[in-house]
């Protein structure tokens, strides 16, 4: 499945080169398809099937233990392969799991890429986790004390509207473009001011 062709890529990063020229802040997006395999999640859900297969039947009928057994072992074994297929693979897991996930993929990638390094401290993470339908704004301290976690939930509840839409592009797009002009406002360009951040975005 493509999630993004060449030149949707293309407008994104021209998107943020675009963007950063209105503010001294460094904007970084980071698209992922899933934030976990979740494979437990399958296991346990088939493990707690088979635990309750024996009680009817024990209860109910005269099964020899042996064939209660087999009974156990064909509905853990059938359970285990059906929720490891998509998309009932990602309909069992919670949505307080996946969502936990997500963030923690997202806070990952917002360190891994140095966007807690710039010098006034302004680094963005717009981030997209597709299987989970989840999206985030990660903003660094110097951010964080000025501009409000509402204004962020914002522009990802668009960003999140667009994708299941199948516009993730355009989603994107509005996200870079909000994120920029909310960055304008509080940090607006600096004298020899240096790209710090790529001006990238990351598939995973």
């Amino acid at each position: 499945m493509v999630v993004l062709n060449d030149q949707d890529r293309t407008r994104i990063r021209d998107a943020i080169a675009t963007a950063e020229a209105k503010t001294a802040g460094e904007i970084f997006v980071v698209v992922a398809r899933a934030s976990d395999e979740y494979h437990l999640v399958a296991l346990l859900w088939a493990t707690l099937a088979a635990l309750c297969v024996p009680l009817p039947l024990v209860s109910l009928t005269l099964v020899p233990a042996l064939q209660i057994y087999l009974a156990q072992l064909a509905v853990f074994v059938v359970l285990s392969v059906l929720l490891s297929l998509p998309p009932l693979h990602m309909a069992v897991v919670p949505l307080r799991l996946k969502r936990a996930r997500a963030h923690a993929r997202a806070v990952e990638q917002f360190l891994a890429h140095g966007l807690h390094t710039t010098e006034a401290r302004t680094g963005v993470l717009i981030f997209v986790s597709l299987a989970e339908h989840y999206a985030e704004i990660i903003a660094d301290s110097g951010i964080a004390a000025k501009v409000e976690q509402r204004v962020w939930d914002e522009a990802m509840a668009k960003l999140i509207e667009e994708t299941r839409s199948g516009r993730l592009a355009e989603g994107l797009m509005h996200a870079i473009a909000r994120t920029s002009a909310v960055l304008a406002t509080h940090f607006p360009p600096r004298p020899r001011d240096v790209n710090e951040i790529p001006n990238d975005l990351i598939l995973l």
